[in-house]
């Protein structure tokens, strides 16, 4: 089994079992969770998938990779924060209840 074997499998492992529990789990920040997991996995399989035999690779799917970090983190912090206002909605809404 050769090293590339190993990793793509491993990105589509990854990738499964983080869209298997954003399906089924019914906590939103355990579902932001395994989001970040399951674009994890797509990151590896693109790295995978631009390798290329000699040791090179195709530069262009690393670069997108990078990007879709980025885009991540902003959209993993923009999620956190709708949580938290949820939260704090539906903790005032029911306080406010006599």
């Amino acid at each position: 089994m050769t090293p590339e074997t190993i990793y793509g499998a491993t990105g589509i492992a990854l990738f499964a079992i983080g869209l298997y529990h954003a399906l089924v789990l019914p906590s939103a920040l355990r579902r932001i969770v395994a989001l970040n997991v399951a674009s994890v996995g797509a990151g590896f399989v693109m790295v995978i998938a631009a390798w290329r035999p000699g040791g090179g690779a195709d530069p262009v799917p690393h670069a997108l990779v990078i990007t879709g970090i980025v885009v991540l983190v902003a959209a993993t912090a923009v999620a956190l924060a709708l949580v938290r206002a949820l939260h704090d909605a539906d903790t005032t809404e029911t306080d406010d209840t006599p």
